[in-house]
């Protein structure tokens, strides 16, 4: 079980009064942390850029190719079933939005402040996980993304990834907010299904009343835990709701099982104990990447 009592109020703070342990303490005991404006500086050029990738993505769709996990169009950008009654057949749900493609994008990973919490959570040696991650919910039913763990996707050796959810435009109950499950990163690896979209929960057992929705502000950051539940319900407002990801780890860290569906994990889980480090480095953007002879 979560922290059932927690509210928001016990996982936020504000960028403008930031306490980096009080940040780590809140992140250690319920696996998320809000910082109110952590990127604030950084969403108007982030905006304009995911207005303009989204934009071509659309352009692209009769070029889309069909892959596992929906349809995937030229440039990256990965749609799946739209609602019924949507004006097309697809809707995007991972834009092609990353620090290969936006200035703005990569400097929000730098920022000192995040990073001044991540390290404190991780330690002094992190490496950046992934290129950046932009999921963008489209108007009017746009897809609701069933509550689960990131580990489900990519379980991690040790700690596992911090990742900080950032908000672009006002985000409430009607265009998509985040929920969280605070406490739930200490229930160890569960069990997922394939669902709608991708890997979730069972909704029987993780009903959405069971986790704590974090509405916000342009530029919000939420951080947490790879292991922590959280998802988000459709976005039932008339425009496009985006958020940016941006993912840490310890730069001894490393992916074991990859996955996308159960039975692609059931094989990847065969697997785990052959995984190791070897060409899963990041950039090391605090600390240093002491050398290991992997032989």
């Amino acid at each position: 079980m979560g922290n059932e009592l927690a509210t928001v109020a016990d996982i936020e703070m504000s960028v403008d009064d930031l306490d980096v342990d009080r940040a780590k303490s809140v992140f250690d005991d319920h696996g998320c942390l809000v910082v109110r404006g952590l990127t604030r500086q950084y969403v108007d050029a982030i905006n304009r850029d995911i207005t303009e990738a989204a934009d071509r993505a659309i352009s692209l769709l009769d070029r889309a190719e069909q892959i596992v996990e929906g349809w995937r169009t030229p440039d990256g950008t990965l749609f799946i079933p739209a609602p019924e009654g949507y004006d097309r057949d697809k809707q995007i749900m991972v834009l092609s939005y990353n620090y290969s493609t936006s200035g703005a994008f990569f400097a929000s990973a730098l920022d000192e402040r995040a990073l001044d919490i991540v390290e404190a959570i991780l330690g002094p040696n992190v490496e950046l996980f992934g290129n950046g991650q932009c999921l963008v919910k489209e108007p009017v039913g746009g897809h609701p993304k069933h509550l689960h763990q990131d580990a489900a996707y990519f379980e991690h050796r040790y700690y596992g990834p911090v990742a900080i959810l950032n908000y672009t435009l006002t985000t409430d109950l009607e265009n998509g907010a985040l929920h969280v499950v605070p406490g739930s990163h200490k229930l160890g690896q569960l069990d997922h299904v394939d669902t709608f979209s991708h890997l979730g929960l069972d909704d029987g057992e993780w009903p959405w009343e069971r986790s704590l929705p974090v509405c916000g502000e342009p530029g919000d950051g939420i951080f947490f835990h790879y292991r922590t539940i959280h998802g988000s319900k459709q976005n039932h407002s008339d425009a496009r709701r985006p958020v940016f990801i941006n993912r840490y780890r310890r730069v001894d860290d490393y992916t074991i099982i990859g996955a996308s569906t159960v039975a692609n994990r059931a094989e990847a889980e065969k697997r785990a104990s052959e995984a190791k480090k070897g060409g899963q480095r990041g950039l090391v953007v605090r600390g240093f990447r002491p050398y290991e002879d992997e032989e």
